[in-house]
């Protein structure tokens, strides 16, 4: 499975992109994460969807200093990752 996801909120600048690749390696997903001009983060996760699951209600709180105000989700195509980056 894969999930492409948005975060909307305090999420640049507090470490999110570092403990969602954490939590995604943690959990064995592939994909990648970045910034985005707007200030919301996009991921993109790919592996088993209970994994991927437990991946998004992570990024739905956030790591300590974040403040996540809402994460939109879209399922899509099977893609395959060798890793999970951090694009810049």
């Amino acid at each position: 499975m894969v999930a492409r996801i948005f975060v909307f909120g305090f999420v640049q600048g507090v470490g999110f992109r570092q403990a969602v690749k954490r939590k995604a390696r943690f959990l064995g997903l592939t994909g990648w994460i970045k910034n985005l001009p707007d200030n919301r983060v996009e991921a993109l996760f790919s592996g088993p969807k209970e994994q991927i699951e437990e991946a998004i209600n992570f990024c739905k709180k956030g790591p300590f200093l974040s403040e996540v105000k809402h994460v939109e989700v879209k399922w899509e195509e099977e893609q395959s990752f060798n890793d999970f980056l951090i694009i810049k």
